[in-house]
């Protein structure tokens, strides 16, 4: 009993922290969203509680914005495994232990510089009188001047690299929680590389997979810095529409509505994708059933 109640004791700190920084603020964004805007300097009121405001942000161009946002959310995440299983795979096998450290600082470098700035910096590369577009001109890969600022190829770039750390990160930790030993018994047994990359380190890492996938995924949705500063009208995501109706139209509810309608469609849009993964991978776990319960019987 002390053990359980100095354990329980240790995760107070973590629980307050949640309580009063995630529940309560989801709590009155929820709350806010049954509620009105009460006039033209009124932010909001809940005196009379509606879905009304749902049905406010259920508009075709929120559904246009969102589905825009779902397509750089779902290609950008894509994109950042891509980029970042084969560098976590490189640093957690092929790098020595001593020298991990170093690149493990490298990859968390760009966090020490703020979010926003980060984001500029590409706006300025990517300009199209930026060093990029005049180096490309210069070198005849260019024809005019670059247009690349202001689309949605230009936040599809800009979310890659500010959320790329955020699946190397876990991707590194899962691949390095395998070990040599289980990957050097794999190929005793007889398992090429590939097979032991396919069958034994992606399932073995799964858990990491998943934490990146979320840690990428769940902020990218509701990012609206990167598409404010690379997208312009053409690169809209739905985190401008939420955050437009907060600071410039002072209309929480609405807002609020919008924000709680982004929350639940992403949630929707994990569960579909975990729902179409499992049942993909149905036939492969019914397969090594099979040949588990042949090598018993033989």
């Amino acid at each position: 009993m002390r053990r359980r109640s100095f354990g329980a004791a240790l995760a107070v700190p973590a629980w307050v922290w949640l309580v009063i920084f995630f529940i309560v603020p989801v709590g009155m964004v929820v709350y806010f969203s049954f509620g009105y805007k009460p006039g033209i300097f009124g932010t909001h009121a809940t005196d009379v509680l509606s879905f009304d405001r749902y049905a406010e942000a259920l508009t075709p161009t929120f559904f246009s914005v969102f589905l825009n946002t779902l397509w750089v959310g779902v290609l950008g995440t894509i994109l950042c495994f891509a980029i970042g299983a084969p560098v976590a795979y490189w640093m957690a096998f092929k790098v020595r232990p001593e020298r991990r450290g170093l690149l493990i600082a490298l990859v968390l470098v760009p966090f020490w510089t703020n979010f926003l700035v980060r984001t500029i910096g590409w706006q300025v590369i990517i300009a199209p009188e930026g060093w990029l577009s005049t180096l490309l001109q210069s070198i005849g890969l260019a024809n005019g001047p670059l247009d690349l600022l202001y689309t949605r190829e230009a936040v599809l770039i800009g979310v890659v690299y500010n959320y790329l750390p955020l699946m190397i990160l876990p991707l590194f930790v899962a691949f390095d929680r395998v070990g040599p030993a289980v990957r050097e018994a794999s190929k005793d047994l007889g398992a090429g590389r590939l097979s032991t990359l396919m069958r034994v380190t992606l399932p073995l890492s799964r858990p990491g997979i998943i934490a990146g996938v979320l840690l990428v995924f769940i902020p990218l949705m509701g990012d609206y810095i990167t598409a404010t500063v690379l997208g312009g009208a053409r690169g809209n995501m739905i985190g401008q529409l939420v955050a437009s109706q907060f600071q410039t139209a002072q209309n929480w509810a609405l807002g609020s509505a919008m924000a709680v309608i982004l929350m639940l469609v992403i949630a929707l849009t994990i569960g579909v994708a975990a729902l179409i993964l499992w049942l993909v991978s149905l036939p492969f776990r019914a397969r090594q059933r099979l040949v588990l319960g042949q090598e018993a019987s033989a």
